[in-house]
């Protein structure tokens, strides 16, 4: 009890130290939901494996590392060129540089917005858009039941503030790219980001989380997606995190009616990665898709928790996780359906498929549903396996090598994932990730082709 205490007083000490910076600033508004956050937080403390949402995760490590704040960007060890590998081959886009969670804008690049339009630090935000800010910030995101978000939220200074107003197409990407560093000694930053996409309009989003060495950092990150009537809005999240990296990140997602989201989550970095998906579908005709896929060696552990509510009729929802694990590496995938009573005609689809490729892999998954309407399709499943001999004698009678046959079929079952992604540099980005961590890839994607 006294040591988790301890570690609960890290945080809490490091609170009252922001509260001194923050006081006179022009944000008393949000001041006191960031005070209710860090009651919460000492309240509910951080989750052990006890808690049945953390069962499979054991966050002992994380809690026990000293983390701190870093009071200025670190600029000087982030530069244009030692971000060219993480912007996907000069991406014409708008992209926001954040550096230890902070809004670096001389690495940034706004193009050209639509009038009405706004993109760039919630920082700036915070003070100049109120009116924009308010009605959203921290509403969809549970910070009085869960302990990292109301970690964020306490802490909340800086991410991406997105606001698209109705009527209106984004043509070129939105790229945020979140850069870890630490100087000297174990750092974290809690990035938050709100995005707002107003009735009818449309909008690409990539969200990365990169880090530049191999040092040990902690990211906690939140991001609120907000989709009007008729939006769309495609967002893919990827994960690229140092190897001694811990990366918790909550997306909390609300759809109007007829509002189509579409999530792809690639994790392939991080020693711990806990990635929540949050979309509640809170009017007819909301159409939601959630793709993921997860690649763990070594000793990673990868833990993905989704929940998609169906709280409205006439919504249908498709959900496919991928997860491929090696070495000692340990995945988690809980995905959970809940249709509400009122919730009818629901359509909602839910498959979770893992390749072992090492007898120490290990997978914990658990598809849920929960349905509480008669007149409704849910499906759900989950496999756990490993390359099929049959294939392998296949390829093998074709004068492939064995291990070739192996890194060909892992390539391919990982890809189908990749192949939803839409934007031609990252998905080609991400394939050269994902063969990077394959001998002899480069021959292996010239052999499919």
């Amino acid at each position: 009890m006294i040591e988790v205490m301890q570690e609960k007083e890290t945080y809490l000490s490091q609170f009252a130290r922001l509260e001194e910076r923050l006081t006179g600033n022009r944000q008393p508004w949000f001041h006191r939901t960031r005070k209710a956050a860090i009651a919460h937080f000492a309240e509910l403390g951080f989750p052990t494996t006890r808690h049945e949402e953390w069962k499979f995760a054991n966050v002992a490590p994380l809690t026990k590392t000293p983390f701190q704040s870093v009071a200025g960007s670190e600029l000087d060890v982030v530069t244009a060129e030692s971000l060219k590998r993480f912007t996907f081959g000069g991406l014409d886009c708008t992209q926001l540089v954040f550096v230890n969670g902070r809004f670096a804008e001389e690495l940034s690049t706004i193009r050209p917005l639509h009038n009405g339009m706004k993109v760039g630090s919630l920082a700036a935000a915070l003070d100049s858009d109120r009116e924009r800010v308010e009605p959203y910030l921290a509403l969809h995101a549970g910070y009085k039941d869960q302990a990292f978000v109301a970690l964020n939220t306490a802490f909340v200074e800086d991410g991406a503030f997105v606001f698209v107003p109705p009527g209106k197409i984004v043509e070129h990407p939105l790229h945020l790219l979140f850069v870890s560093t630490s100087p000297g000694e174990p750092t974290v930053s809690h990035p938050r980001n709100l995005i707002v996409v107003g009735d009818n309009s449309q909008i690409t989003i990539v969200e990365s989380y990169v880090g530049l060495d191999d040092s040990l950092y902690f990211t906690n990150s939140v991001t609120e997606i907000i989709a009007g009537q008729n939006a769309v809005i495609d967002h893919c999240k990827l994960q690229q995190e140092s190897e001694k990296a811990f990366h918790i990140a909550t997306l909390a997602v609300h759809q109007d009616r007829a509002s189509n989201f579409t999530s792809h989550s690639i994790s392939l970095g991080g020693a711990f990665v806990r990635n929540d998906v949050n979309a509640k579908l809170d009017a007819e005709g909301v159409e939601c898709t959630l793709n993921g896929l997860y690649v763990a060696g070594g000793d990673q552990l990868v833990d993905n928790h989704t929940l998609i509510d169906h709280a409205k009729p006439h919504c249908n929802s498709h959900e496919v996780y991928k997860g491929v694990l090696d070495g000692k590496s340990k995945g988690v995938f809980n995905g959970k359906i809940i249709v509400r009573p009122d919730a009818q005609k629901t359509d909602a689809k839910q498959t979770n498929k893992n390749l072992l490729l090492s007898d120490k892999a290990v997978i914990d998954t658990k598809p849920q549903l929960q349905i509480y309407a008669d007149d409704v399709k849910c499906t759900h499943g989950a496999t756990i396996g490993q390359l099929d001999n049959d294939a392998i004698f296949y390829l093998r009678s074709r004068g492939i090598g064995p291990e070739d046959a192996r890194n060909m079929l892992t390539y391919a079952f990982a890809n189908d994932i990749l192949s939803r992604i839409k934007i031609d540099k990252v998905r080609a980005h991400l394939d050269a990730a994902l063969l990077s961590r394959l001998p002899k890839g480069q021959e292996i994607k010239e052999a499919l082709c």
